[in-house]
């Protein structure tokens, strides 16, 4: 269908030559900075109600995970008994994950004051050579003031505090599942009546494929902690680091979190590695944490999780940036899911924006080209049945 265009004060008249009518349209560099200005706007809010939308998010997630097995067991028994039992597997599982977290946090705080003669004696090593390199007295004595064990125990305590305090913000969670899960049961229906009414049949069709994508994710996620547990707990246990198994929990914990998830676990069996057998020790388990961790984690896991929902690797790590700045440290874990909702939403459910699909997408530009074109029957079929729904 041609369009014919002309200009008037600014703005474009457009004149369909079929139909005759005729409506005005805003200049394209207006369109882009409202888009821009609304973005911002948005953005500020998910900032400032961050403490709400992370456990929100982070309830849909969860629901959206164990939703294939409520499916399967609701062919084995009734809705409600199905739902009651997820419920039960959601909450045991939550509840391991804190007390896990906090179990941590609290062995690393008991261990520390066992190495205080040992930390001690390692900075007066190190304030010696300084001072032999021509390092001041009294610049050692700062920093000796600063290399305090009992403020590395204290600031381990404080993050022992915040861990505590999640749970607040784990109550408005279990709550916000109670329902999420219950209605999860039906909702896909409901979702694909719409659609088979025609009723925005692209967004249906989004919503369900994000939720495919999201479960694929978790699924990439799980499997690949899981190894990188076994493997740090054994090369661990292996050094003689106290606790390997809690900094093996660790590790499968941080891998959810994009990229650099391996950093945060690495640090607890470094601290320990420095105070039971020095530099050397600690360098072992650095190096040992990034010949595992580094390889599997930032090189072949981002591969992975690329083609299982069609991210780039670039994409990813942004993502994890983006959402870390936006919704605090529930935004670096849901990096990958809130990306996922974003380009249903806004790519996916839109045709006309299917050429910035190659853009973001983990796959060859060809593929996605055909992928389109095979599916594009069957969208202008929906689209005709389609009504007119405001």
């Amino acid at each position: 269908m041609s369009v014919l265009h002309r200009r008037r004060e600014g703005w474009a008249l457009r004149a369909d030559e079929e139909t005759g009518q005729r409506g005005w349209e805003l200049p394209r560099v207006l369109v882009i900075t409202l888009v821009l200005a609304g973005s911002v706007i948005v953005l500020a809010g998910m900032r400032a109600s961050a403490g709400i939308l992370g456990p929100i998010f982070l309830a849909l997630i969860v629901t959206i995970a164990v939703h294939p097995l409520q499916r399967l067991l609701t062919r084995l028994m009734p809705r409600w008994a199905a739902a009651a039992l997820c419920l039960l597997v959601v909450y045991v599982v939550l509840a391991g994950l804190v007390l896990a977290l906090i179990a941590s946090g609290a062995r690393l705080a008991s261990l520390l004051p066992r190495y205080e003669e040992q930390f001690a004696a390692g900075v007066a090593n190190v304030t010696d050579r300084l001072m032999q390199v021509g390092v001041s007295r009294g610049q050692m004595d700062s920093l000796a003031e600063r290399l305090d064990l009992s403020r590395l125990t204290a600031l381990v305590s404080d993050a022992l505090s915040g861990v505590v305090g999640v749970l607040s913000s784990l109550v408005l969670i279990v709550t916000i599942l109670f329902f999420t899960v219950i209605d999860a049961g039906t909702f896909p229906r409901r979702l694909q009546a719409a659609a088979e009414a025609g009723f925005h049949p692209g967004v249906v069709s989004a919503l369900m494929e994000f939720a495919r994508s999201t479960v694929r994710y978790l699924v990439v996620s799980t499997v690949f902690g899981l190894i990188v547990a076994v493997l740090d707990t054994g090369v661990l246990l292996l050094m003689g680091i106290p606790a390997p198994a809690l900094w093996g929990l660790l590790a499968f914990l941080t891998n959810y979190i994009p990229n650099v998830g391996f950093v945060i676990g690495l640090v607890p069996p470094a601290v320990l590695g420095l105070l039971e057998g020095g530099p050397k020790l600690m360098l072992g388990v650095i190096a040992a944490y990034c010949v595992l961790n580094l390889v599997i984690q930032s090189f072949i896991q981002p591969k992975v999780v690329g083609d299982a929902v069609g991210f780039s690797a670039t994409l990813s790590f942004l993502s994890l940036v983006f959402w870390a700045w936006v919704l605090g440290p529930v935004g670096a874990i849901l990096a990958i899911p809130m990306s996922l909702l974003v380009r249903a939403l806004l790519l996916d459910a839109d045709p006309d924006a299917r050429w910035l699909r190659p853009l973001v997408a983990n796959a060859d530009p060809d593929e996605e080209e055909e992928g389109d074109e095979t599916s594009a029957p069957q969208t202008v079929r929906h689209r005709a049945a389609a009504p007119d729904v405001p």
